[in-house]
């Protein structure tokens, strides 16, 4: 049956973001979009910290980078810093863009690794941008200096989820999606391939559709509760299933840094994500081990300023649905699986889940094979970012308490455990097809919690050898661009300050 209604179910980041990417294929099409959801319920509205991926998602909607900023009171993001992960009092940038670039074919790591062994006393920060600029709270973007010998900044945002959604809903609504106010109270499901037909609201409205997009979160109200599509839960390597989230204004007048923090405390971790205005904060951890009420205060204890809401608990289990796609129906955020935000993957995960949705669909009608491929892609997608969540508790040093313990010593899957014994062999990471996380992502986590490469590529010898003026080049240029950087601050005054700051 051909698609000429697609209804999308709840707005927030999730399903305004499915609107906006999909009225782009309304053009010469009649084919309408609906977008249903209610002001009487409430967002998530956590996953503030984005990643490079999410700035392609913007300029392919041909948003103004500048307005959007403005009006989501954006910063600019150089990568994330973890806290108290390997040890407590140790810390590391885990950054957007590669260390060096590979030299005859060898990862920049190893050749790093083999000049060190021969008594180089550099540390590997120094030959990447965006840990660099982040250290001194500077920014530019690539265009502003755009010369191929100086090398390219990769950023993502923080941003307001809240007033990103509103700002999609506007876009969306130019281009003719219409939004429906109303809690959907049933599902009709047809008698032969129980596909969704039909939701009935609150109100009494009836919207019929052909294909449904589940944006409703946690609740999954089309994926879950009306197609029953199962959950496959990984509690036991990601223990954490409860956080607090509190935004906070910058008491201390502090200018926000370039970068997201992730500060790891006894029985989890808090993030810090600051916007122009404010910061974003939360205390994500482990309910066997932490009561909700200590949770919330170790947040406010390490707030930057007084709390501007009121505290936000969340309960989440982490895991993905066993199918992303049943029947008509694609679940998309918190809808299809929740993996915490440590990487700030969640509205990454909505952004491919989309890209993925556009490229497989065909408005001729729903087949197995668009399901059954939309299914092997995002599974993988969600199973290799779960290695990398998982690695970052796997290799702690820490022993100072009983969460930190069982996370040290804790069975991890097959494939995390390959990675790292590849790497302490000789430092190879093996990049699999089009997985989120680079080489540089995968090594500064490793490097930086404390697990060291034993011995080197047998290659890394002679590439050592005739690279050291190479080397010596890059840590010059990459001294020379940050030092004519802007501040991230006068870059937000001067590019695309907000109306709610000023």
């Amino acid at each position: 049956m051909a698609i000429e209604h697609i209804v999308i179910v709840g707005g927030g980041t999730a399903g305004w973001m499915a609107a906006a990417a999909l009225s782009r294929i309304r053009d010469g099409r009649d084919l309408r979009i609906t977008v249903v959801e209610s002001e009487m319920i409430g967002t998530v509205g956590v996953g503030e910290a984005t990643i490079p991926p999410f700035v392609g998602f913007n300029r392919v909607l041909d948003i103004d980078e500048r307005e959007f900023l403005s009006e989501v009171q954006g910063t600019f993001k150089l990568g994330i810093q973890f806290v108290n992960w390997g040890q407590v009092g140790e810390s590391y940038i885990h950054p957007f863009g590669n260390y060096g670039y590979d030299i005859g074919g060898i990862g920049f790591h190893q050749v790093w690794h083999k000049l060190r062994q021969r008594g180089d006393k550099r540390p590997l920060q120094l030959f990447n941008l965006e840990t660099m600029a982040a250290h001194f709270g500077k920014f530019s973007r690539s265009e502003d200096y755009a010369r191929e010998d100086l090398p390219p900044m990769n950023y993502a945002y923080h941003i307001n989820a809240t007033a990103y959604a509103q700002y999609l809903r506007k876009y969306a609504e130019k281009r003719g999606v219409v939004r429906k106010e109303g809690i959907v109270k049933d599902v009709a499901l047809d008698g032969e391939t129980g596909f969704v037909t039909a939701l009935t609201l609150d109100s009494g409205t009836r919207i019929e559709g052909d294909f449904f997009v589940d944006c409703t979160g946690f609740r999954g109200v089309l994926i879950e509760q009306a197609l029953e599509t199962g959950y496959e839960d990984w509690t036991h390597y990601l223990l954490c299933d409860r956080a607090v989230a509190l935004p906070c204004n910058r008491d201390d007048g502090s200018p926000p840094p370039p970068f997201t923090r992730a500060i790891a405390h006894k029985a989890g971790w808090q993030w810090q994500v600051p916007l122009q205005h404010r910061n974003g904060n939360g205390h994500v951890y482990c309910s066997q081990f932490m009561e909700a009420d200590e949770a919330h205060d170790i947040l406010v204890a390490n707030l930057a300023g007084k709390p501007t809401a009121e505290p936000n608990h969340l309960r989440f289990v982490t895991g993905r649905r066993k199918k992303f796609w049943n029947r008509n129906v694609v679940a998309l955020g918190l809808a299809s699986g929740f993996m915490e935000p440590l990487e700030s993957t969640s509205i990454h995960l909505i952004n491919t889940g989309v890209n993925k949705l556009i490229a497989t669909l065909s408005l001729d009608g729903v087949t197995e094979a668009q399901a059954s491929t939309y299914n092997r892609l995002a599974t993988k997608e969600y199973e290799k970012i779960r290695d990398f969540l998982v690695l970052h508790y796997k290799a702690t040093r820490r022993d100072d308490s009983e969460f930190w313990n069982y996370c040290r010593t804790m069975d991890v899957p097959d494939t995390l455990t390959e990675k790292i014994e590849i790497f302490k062999a000789n430092g190879q990471i093996f990049r699999e097809e089009d997985e989120l996380f680079t080489t540089t992502s995968w090594a500064a986590v490793m490097m930086g919690q404390g697990i060291q490469m034993e011995g080197t590529s047998p290659m890394a010898d002679g590439v050592a050898d005739s690279s050291v003026k190479e080397i010596d080049e890059m840590e010059k240029s990459i001294q020379w661009l940050v030092q004519r950087m802007p501040s991230h601050q006068q870059y937000l005054e001067k590019y695309c300050r907000a109306a709610v700051a000023a």
